[in-house]
């Protein structure tokens, strides 16, 4: 059996260059209303032995492997000792891996104990990838996150609590204009609230077929402007109260690609934001924005 991967396949943009292994196909909520990237996909946990076989395939071609990513969407989903299998069977089998990155949803954390946490961290996860998408309930439950503002920051500090660095992305946009200063400011409260070691803004794009295209093309649902986004975002940098935190907004679905550390960078990011509103020639045009 060849190492292979099940399409499609995402990761995040700093996983570019991670050997990928799936340890779930799909994901096990797969209702985001703003998500298409596994309806096509029946949501199951990969057994040992497949995973393994993936494992053992591909150490043949990528023996120098430094990262890799544990995918599909949410694969913390999947037992803490088939997890902590397939660690130990990576950093065995990679000799100079360096970083193993893994999705997860507040439920999936919640649903494990402390010390199981603990044990991932100490077995080899380096980075949890974390979806908060907004801070705001009613645009949580706009979206069908599956989750509520207070499940993912209790999720978000029991990981962080357990030494699991996290990356948490949020949705500039999500709430449309109408809710877009709600949206702002409970998302910085959210997001200082958890305190994470990686902050990301992606910009709202919506995949052709999904719920909120449909709410999209009735008018129930409106994209904001490029200076309404960014508006939304210099609200956003305002409130954030963070410490060391890395932020970038240089995702590809962005009008105005940012990067710095809060709060020491906060006047910086502000700045650049200015100059984006008052000179839209800086913005990245719709033609080159993309999922």
């Amino acid at each position: 059996m060849g190492y292979y991967l099940v399409p499609p396949v995402y990761r995040p943009p700093s996983e570019a260059a991670s050997l990928i292994f799936q340890v779930t196909l799909g994901c096990s909520h797969n209702a985001c209303s703003f998500c298409v990237s596994y309806k096509g996909k029946k949501f199951r946990i990969k057994t040992w032995p497949e995973i393994k076989a993936d494992i053992e395939a591909a150490k043949v071609f990528y023996h120098n492997a430094t990262r890799v990513f544990l995918a599909d969407g949410n694969a913390m989903v999947a037992e803490t000792g088939l997890l902590l299998k397939v660690l130990d069977k990576l950093y065995h089998d990679f000799p100079y891996l360096e970083r193993v990155g893994i999705y997860a949803r507040a439920n999936d954390i919640l649903d494990k104990e402390p010390e199981d946490l603990k044990k991932l961290h100490e077995a080899g996860i380096s980075l949890v990838y974390y979806g908060l998408e907004s801070g705001s309930d009613r645009i949580l439950k706009m979206v069908h996150k599956g989750a509520t503002v207070a499940q993912i920051i209790e999720g978000g500090r029991k990981a962080m609590d357990a030494g699991l660095p996290l990356s948490v992305t949020v949705i500039i946009g999500a709430g449309g204009p109408e809710l877009s200063e709600e949206h702002a400011t409970a998302t910085a409260a959210a997001a200082s609230a958890i305190n994470p070691a990686y902050l990301s803004a992606l910009t709202m794009l919506i995949p052709e077929g999904s719920f909120m295209d449909r709410k999209l093309k009735r008018g129930e649902f409106k994209l904001l402007t490029p200076m309404q986004s960014l508006n939304e975002l210099k609200i956003m940098i305002e409130k954030l109260s963070l410490t060391n935190c890395v932020f970038r907004s240089n995702h590809a679905s962005n009008y105005l690609p940012l990067k710095g550390t809060l709060n020491q960078d906060r006047e910086k990011l502000l700045a650049f934001i200015q100059r984006g509103l008052a000179n839209p020639d800086l913005l990245r045009p719709e033609f080159m924005r993309a999922l």
